[in-house]
């Protein structure tokens, strides 16, 4: 399962980024990277990596200060900026060498756009943004949010900056699935009642893998976090800033935190806004996140009982009580699917799954969830559902999709081993992902089950990020966050030696630019004066 969050497109005016449910037809979870070569691979034995005592989980080691010879012809490149179509906006692509340990096999393309400084005080540089995923539009988000709905004092300092990672939109994107085949893979039944729906969901898994392997061979063992943390500082060089500045969410804290365990002494002013905690493995990660979602869902559910329209009980109905008639709902969708307003499309269990689970990444969703599910328990129409499930998918009304969901996949594949090693082992482990959540816990398991079938092994595995000598980095938790649990954020401030902890008290995914002002202006503080939060520091 494991699939970060990119923004939502709609997130002009509300959530800042959503991580993704992995696997079939949910994607969600933190990458993790791990200790790694000049190439971006796993080197824990290798002089890259140092054990920790106890834990035995390899040091993410930093990078030598002085720049390869083979590199600088990338790092010393000159940008050509062009409109981009979109007012006050520029573009342009950037060159990286698509395996940094062989600099002479090739390059990979970048796309990168900026928004100026919009001056009036002392320029502060770039500001580098990214929203998650892994496989969410960072220039999407910098053009249709960052770079209009950031604090008007941060866009007058800073050239607002953004570059699709490797693999991701306009940068070479991993294609897998042609629209037709992901409409059938996002319906994947992700609950097998029995050994034939077990064998369609592993056929499931093995066609999407499959198919990515074919389309993007090229790029598929050149998509890990650590390359892309690398791009990251090709760009800073070539802006022209001595340090990187950066607010990433989501997957994006990742990318954040390792672009700082590489290049400790170029980091500038960096925040990681709704964490992943790199030192854990696959499974672990896909549980933790799983225990998220219940989280969020109880938060729901207590809401939900407070309001005149809640589908799954009025006053005094529990949260256990509203899970269980949410679960009945999702059985009778196995054998009996909605109508929706797609007539090629039905609503089964696994897209009205992924619509609720959709929701949960912002409060600010939770009324149309309780519409929709209105809509199709007591009206028998899943059209809301569907569109929920949709957006979370970024699938259009005509019915395409962005590479998201492709880019998911080929990055979190890359970045850690598989969490189970077949049908069998994750059967036996149903139950565990039950009790963390019996709501989501049994489809979430088995969701967990796509990186098996990878046609690419893993390069990454789970590490620690010192990052020694950087300058303070400020890591955002949420304590209800349903994608990455508030425990990540802790986790990730207590392994970066300069790491400062910023707790909200609340409900959603991430906290920047989502409502509350003691957040907003304590980050705002930190990237205009590099002055962090006070330890300790907790809003809601």
């Amino acid at each position: 399962m494991h699939t970060w969050s990119s923004p939502s497109r709609r997130r002009c005016t509300a959530s800042r980024t959503r991580a993704r449910l992995t696997a079939v037809a949910l994607a969600t979870a933190a990458l993790l990277v791990s200790a790694c070569s000049p190439g971006g691979s796993v080197a824990s034995s290798s002089a890259a990596a140092t054990r920790t005592g106890a834990a035995d989980v390899p040091l993410l080691a930093p990078l030598p200060r002085t720049t390869p010879a083979a590199l600088r012809p990338y790092y010393t490149q000159r940008l050509k900026w062009r409109d981009c179509g979109a007012p006050g906006f520029q573009c342009a692509t950037m060159k990286a060498p698509l395996d940094y340990a062989r600099p002479d096999a090739g390059d990979v393309r970048l796309a990168v756009a900026r928004k100026a400084a919009t001056g009036g005080a002392k320029p502060l540089g770039s500001l580098l943004v990214n929203p998650g995923g892994p496989g969410g539009s960072a220039i999407d988000y910098l053009q249709q949010y960052a770079g209009l709905g950031y604090p008007a004092e941060v866009r007058a300092r800073y050239d607002m900056v953004a570059m699709d990672p490797r693999g991701v939109a306009r940068s070479e994107p991993v294609g897998c699935l042609d629209d037709h085949r992901m409409d059938t893979y996002t319906q994947t039944d992700l609950t097998p009642d029995d050994q034939a729906e077990r064998d369609a969901l592993v056929a499931a898994d093995k066609k999407f893998a499959q198919a990515c392997g074919a389309r993007s061979a090229r790029l598929l063992r050149h998509v890990s976090t650590v390359e892309a943390a690398r791009d990251m500082d090709v760009l800073r060089a070539v802006l022209g800033d001595p340090k990187l500045n950066y607010v990433g969410a989501s997957y994006g804290t990742l990318l954040g935190a390792t672009y700082a365990g590489l290049f400790p002494g170029r980091v500038g002013r960096v925040v990681l806004d709704g964490a992943l905690d790199p030192s854990l493995d696959s499974r672990t990660v896909n549980l933790e996140q799983t225990a998220g979602f219940e989280t969020a869902f109880k938060a729901f559910a207590e809401d939900c009982a407070r309001q005149t329209d809640c589908p799954l009980g009025g006053s005094g109905t529990t949260p256990a009580q509203a899970g269980d008639r949410l679960k009945v709902f999702f059985r009778e969708l196995d054998a009996r699917p909605l109508r929706t307003g797609d007539p090629h499309r039905e609503l089964g269990e696994a897209l009205a799954t992924t619509g609720v689970i959709a929701a949960m990444y912002d409060q600010g969703a939770w009324g149309r969830l309780r519409a929709a599910l209105t809509s199709a328990m007591k009206d028998h129409d899943g059209e809301g559902l569907l569109a929920l499930s949709d957006s979370y998918y970024e699938r259009d009304a005509s019915g395409h999709y962005t590479n998201l969901m492709m880019a998911n996949a080929a990055v979190n594949c890359l970045d850690l081993p598989p969490a189970f090693t077949g049908p069998e082992q994750l059967a036996k482990d149903v139950p565990a992902f039950e009790k963390a959540s019996p709501v989501f816990g049994e489809g979430l398991a088995w969701a967990s089950l796509n990186c098996t079938y990878w046609p690419v092994r893993a390069t990454g595995e789970p590490h620690r990020i010192p990052a020694r000598g950087a300058a303070p980095i400020v890591v955002v938790g949420t304590t209800r966050d349903p994608a990455t649990p508030y425990r990540w954020a802790q986790s990730l401030s207590r392994q970066l030696s300069s790491g400062r902890l910023l707790t909200y008290a609340g409900d959603g995914h991430t906290a920047f630019g989502r409502g509350s002002t003691c957040i907003d202006s304590a980050i705002d503080s930190y990237l205009l004066h590099g002055t962090p939060p006070a330890r300790g520091k907790r809003c809601s």
